[in-house]
């Protein structure tokens, strides 16, 4: 049995799944949590993969290894390979003025032409943009800029600063693919390459694409910031610096490796609750948005996963809990003792800003309430109807560019709560299915990496655990709609 490992680095905690590269089946896993916060000292991330990889039983039996991580977050790195400051998290919002001037000089337009997207707070472009600002003498000490993944795989394969890894700080090793790229705000998906203008808007400073090691490349301007080269959806990323038998595959954004590992194919529209929810599909063409709505981003296949990301998601039903008093499955009971529309209550969910709709600085807001609306059920399902709307919003958005879907995938750990369930067959006007629980995004590495090590695309299957019979009720998204502007 030849074994391949995924890993999915998160916001809040790394994942190893290691799997037969050839069923699919899963062998064995493992999992150590991240520190809480919008920003956070990279090195916990890789203390964490070294938790998680011991936790799973350690990779001395894998052929191959692939890293997918949360989008967006950026690492900025000194030329002896140290990270300069913490790294700010898709989920800080400081840099949202510096998207508004980004977008004032270049245009919502053409930034969505140039690079697929029109930048928020949550893009790197907006971070480094607010650290040329905010932080002028670390931004001047930049000589690269990575994202969590990008890292976290470089250290995998040996490198780092002088004296904490074996290979040493050459950072023209650092390497990135299309999916993670295309959330930086300096990628162009369309064209495949860096735009160069744009990151030097960001950060004020020239950039360059690193050479890697390729034989005989040589950089044509050694004293611009360096950005991580960009390898194929299946290429390697190298090896590992005690096993070189081992590949390292290119890895992958968190929702680039989701679709790899759920599997999703064209028609699917893949709704995820986590942390932040997600709402992206599979297409076979770019489909840039001036409005910003829909990021354009490309997936980890060859061809674009248009998407739409809400700040708030999993999040809102556990605060409304705690206020409650009450653990899941109380939560749910309570929810489903309620009626569609929650007696006209109405949860405006946005407890932490919000990137869609772009208000960094909303909080969140309750509508409706009357002596008879004020109950612990209505409380409970408002929470959930918001959740679900602003998530229904999203899949609005992505229709209007062209995507046609015929079934919506629910994942997460919300999606396996009853009401949850229940519900979004009453939200959304597509027919729901639910996978079987699962790490989708630590499943895609693996797929990743057992792409790379063998050069096909394994077709490993998914398991649907529940299909809630639609039962579309609009007066839930009207209500809402009515509040949330």
């Amino acid at each position: 049995m030849t074994l391949v490992a995924g890993v999915d680095s998160s916001t809040q905690s790394c994942k190893v799944v290691i799997r037969d590269a050839d069923s699919g089946a899963l062998v064995r896993s493992g999992r150590a949590s991240h520190p809480d916060g919008t920003e956070v000292d990279p090195v916990a991330w890789l203390t964490a993969l070294q938790s998680a990889i011991g936790d799973a039983g350690g990779i001395d039996d894998v052929a191959a290894i692939s890293i997918a991580g949360q989008q967006h977050g950026m690492v900025v790195l000194d030329s002896a390979g140290r990270v300069i400051r913490n790294a700010l998290l898709w989920n800080d919002t400081r840099s949202a003025q510096a998207a508004a001037d980004l977008i004032d000089e270049v245009g919502a337009a053409a930034y969505a032409r140039r690079s697929g997207s029109v930048p928020v707070a949550s893009f790197t472009a907006t971070k480094l943009r607010w650290l040329r600002d905010a932080e002028p003498d670390n931004a001047a000490r930049v000589a690269a800029v990575a994202l969590p993944h990008d890292w976290l795989t470089w250290r995998l394969r040996g490198y780092g600063p002088e004296g904490e890894s074996p290979l040493g700080p050459v950072l023209e090793e650092l390497t990135t693919d299309r999916s993670d790229a295309s959330g930086t705000g300096y990628w162009n998906p369309a064209r495949g390459e860096y735009d160069l203008d744009l990151f030097a808007l960001a950060l004020g400073r020239p950039g360059r694409e690193a050479v890697g090691n390729e034989a005989g490349a040589v950089a044509d301007d050694t004293d611009a910031v360096l950005l991580p080269k960009v390898l194929g959806h299946a290429d390697r990323a190298g090896s590992l610096p005690d096993r070189p038998d081992v590949v390292v595959g290119v890895g992958a954004g968190d929702n680039a490796g989701a679709a790899l590992g759920i599997g999703a194919a064209a028609g699917d529209v893949v709704v995820s609750i986590g942390t932040s929810g997600t709402v992206f599909a599979v297409a076979e063409d770019l489909t840039p948005d001036e409005t910003g709505s829909v990021a354009g981003f490309a997936d980890a296949s060859g061809l674009y996963l248009p998407l739409v990301a809400t700040l708030n998601a999993a999040r809102i039903l556990t605060s409304i809990g705690g206020v409650l008093g009450v653990d899941h499955d109380e939560f749910a009971r309570l929810a489903l003792e309620a009626e569609p529309g929650s007696g006209g209550a109405v949860l405006v969910p946005y407890f932490e800003g919000e990137r869609t709709p772009n208000l960094p600085n909303a909080t969140a807001s309750l509508h409706g309430l009357t002596i008879a609306s004020t109950t612990r059920g209505n409380l409970a399902r408002a929470a959930i109807e918001g959740m679900l709307c602003g998530l229904a919003a999203g899949l609005d958005a992505v229709r209007v560019l062209g995507v046609r879907d015929t079934r919506i995938l629910l994942i997460g750990g919300a999606a396996q709560n009853a009401a949850v369930q229940h519900i979004a067959a009453q939200v959304f006007d597509s027919p729901v299915a639910i996978p079987a629980p699962g790490e989708y995004v630590a499943d895609g590495a693996a797929v990743q990496a057992a792409w790379a090590l063998t050069g096909t695309r394994p077709t490993w299957s998914t398991e649907i655990v529940a299909t809630p019979e639609s039962d579309t009720r609009p007066v839930i998204r009207e209500q809402y709609a009515r509040h949330a502007g």
